[in-house]
């Protein structure tokens, strides 16, 4: 089953800037396939379904490997059975601003 996720990734106890944090799951989610797609606050991909759960495991573990004691991520997924849409399909049916 393919899946859209839009997955925020918080390290707790590392200070205030997380930047290299999110640089690295950037990066596990590269390694695994994805176009991840970046924003002010969380990242987008889409792919099978099982592939996007192991990134984002992936992503805990590698946050965790550099030091960060906590994490704290939140996940919203969307699925469709009635036909195959993107999430560039999803943005462009929105069409463009007035």
């Amino acid at each position: 089953m393919k899946v859209m996720v839009e997955l925020c990734l918080v390290p707790l106890g590392v200070g205030v800037s997380v930047s290299p944090y999110v640089r690295a799951c950037q990066d596990v989610l590269r390694a695994a396939g994805f176009e991840p797609e970046l924003h002010a606050y969380g990242t987008n991909f889409e792919g099978e379904w099982e592939a996007a759960m192991a990134a984002v495991r992936e992503c805990h573990e590698r946050v965790h490997e550099m030091g960060a004691p906590r994490i704290h991520s939140s996940l919203k997924l969307g699925t469709r059975t009635d036909r195959d849409q993107s999430l560039a399909d999803k943005v462009d049916s929105v069409g463009s601003p007035g």
